[in-house]
């Protein structure tokens, strides 16, 4: 059966929601600890800001991980494990007496346990949804928006009236909820998650999203039927075979510039503000602002991009998102006071939350829904580098220049050249179409099937019926051997 579009798929998209407050908003709460650490500590910004490096750095290197844990063994049972992991390590943070206790503690098992839980739950949720994918992606991602809304507030109280350590230990608990959203999530049997061998001969296993101009087919061998071991290496191999497809290529080096942007800001927006006079609960509402706005870019982007006149359009809202947050951070150095802060929480926050939104609806309609699983472990995995480094070397230019104004500038121009990188890419596949329309009219080549014993061979264009045909004629004569 095909995606449901509702029922229990409700309950996923739930439960999604609250794993994203769980992950992304108490990562990016972190920052509001990070003018505590240094004063306790002793510390530099550099040295300082590995801590939300390691943890996010983390939380996507280990996303392919908890990919394969949700393939192969349960999803349900990869989301408690990374609850467990992640509570374990907030708990073993309050108890911090050195830097390098935090980056085990908080960096390295926190985000091992966060991974273990964010892309599975975000697969599940376009298993469940097909028409409503991007609204049902746009409540589901919320939560890290209302949850930086609520939690920024309540971690500055917990800190004011318990400490640094004491809100650490109070955060423990509260990640332990993602054992319950682990235990919400069912899994689903599709149609296209479960091919024979006969119908996998003929299976285009690259999707043609949007007319893509290379089609691409894999023929299964008929000794699949008599040995199931080769059928499994297949498989396997076929969970991974989007990394070949340029169009995800040109995602995925998009990605990393991104990544490199956007992490910063939610080091250093607190210390920043602290730094040109805005009071600590200021700072911290200004953290509230752009996560409920963000929430509002989330569910706003969502339903718009599955409205009809937008939805072959979503490649572009992406982008165009992507290149808005680049052009607010590269204004940021010139408001240095709480009411022009306030606009900019504003409009970052929109911006950000619906590109986040529109992440895995854009890797959806690259790789296709059975690979969308497989897919966002890598896309996240892609984040793992620019988060480990970029909040470092934004720290070390502030140390270095004493000002703020050369590490926004590098995260609003990496970010644009994101946004104009996949703009040159689609603008450049157009006029390919345009220049070489016989590769997309009716005369082109048809696929030449030939066979060797029982090997079937083929070479690239469409593979018409009677080929099929022939073929499964051939694969019948050899069973019957």
């Amino acid at each position: 059966a095909g995606p449901p579009d509702g029922g229990w798929g409700w309950m996923i998209v739930a439960g999604c929601f609250l794993v994203t407050i769980c992950t992304r908003a108490v990562t990016r709460c972190i920052s509001i600890f990070f003018v505590e650490f240094q004063a306790y500590f002793g510390q530099d910004y550099a040295r300082t800001a590995w801590i939300h490096s390691i943890v996010d750095c983390a939380t996507m290197l280990c996303a392919p991980l908890g990919s394969l844990i949700s393939n192969h063994v349960s999803c349900q049972v990869g989301i408690m494990l990374g609850g467990l992991l992640a509570s374990t390590g907030l708990i073993l943070s309050s108890f911090a007496t050195s830097l390098e206790h935090l980056y085990l503690s908080l960096g390295v098992l926190t985000g091992l346990g966060f991974a273990l839980c964010y892309s599975p739950a975000i697969a599940m949720v376009g298993k469940y949804f097909n028409k409503r994918k991007a609204l049902a992606y746009g409540i589901a991602m919320s939560g890290s928006g209302i949850g930086t809304f609520i939690l920024a507030p309540v971690v500055q109280l917990l800190i004011e009236q318990f400490s640094w350590r004491g809100a650490l230990l109070i955060l423990g608990g509260f990640v332990l909820n993602l054992c319950v959203c682990g235990a919400l999530m069912r899994p689903i049997s599709l149609k296209e998650d479960c091919k024979t061998a006969p119908e996998l001969l003929e299976q285009n296993y690259v999707p043609e999203i949007e007319k893509q101009d290379l089609k691409r087919m894999s023929i299964c061998s008929p000794l699949i039927k008599l040995w199931p071991h080769e059928c499994l290496c297949y498989c396997s191999w076929k969970e991974y075979d989007f990394l070949l497809m340029p169009g995800f290529m040109v995602l995925a080096v998009s990605i990393l510039f991104m990544a490199y942007g956007c992490s910063p800001l939610f080091v250093y927006l607190v210390p920043y503000a602290l730094s040109v006079g805005v009071s600590h609960h200021q700072a911290a509402f200004l953290m509230s602002i752009l996560g409920v706005i963000d929430i509002i870019g989330n569910i706003t982007f969502g339903w718009l991009t599955d409205r009809r006149c937008l939805k072959k359009h979503r490649y572009f809202c992406y982008l165009f998102a992507v290149g808005m947050d680049g052009l607010s951070c590269l204004c940021l150095p010139v408001l240095q006071s709480f009411p022009l802060l306030v606009p900019f929480s504003f409009t970052f926050g929109y911006f950000d939350g619906a590109y986040v939104t529109l992440i895995p609806v854009v890797t959806a309609d690259v790789v296709g829904t059975p690979l969308l699983s497989s897919a966002l472990g890598v896309v996240y995995f892609l984040h793992a580098i620019p988060y480990l480094v970029s909040p470092p070397v934004a720290g070390w230019l502030v140390d270095t220049t004493g000002s703020y104004t050369a590490s926004f500038l590098l995260c609003g121009f990496s970010m644009i050249f994101s946004s104009a990188l996949l703009c040159f890419a689609r603008l450049a596949k157009k006029i390919k179409r345009t220049h070489l329309p016989s590769l997309t009219s009716n005369t082109a080549l048809k696929q030449h099937i030939w066979t060797n014993g029982a090997i079937a061979y083929s070479v690239t264009a469409e593979l018409d019926q009677r080929d099929v045909e022939f073929l499964a004629v051939d694969t019948n004569s050899f069973s019957n051997r």
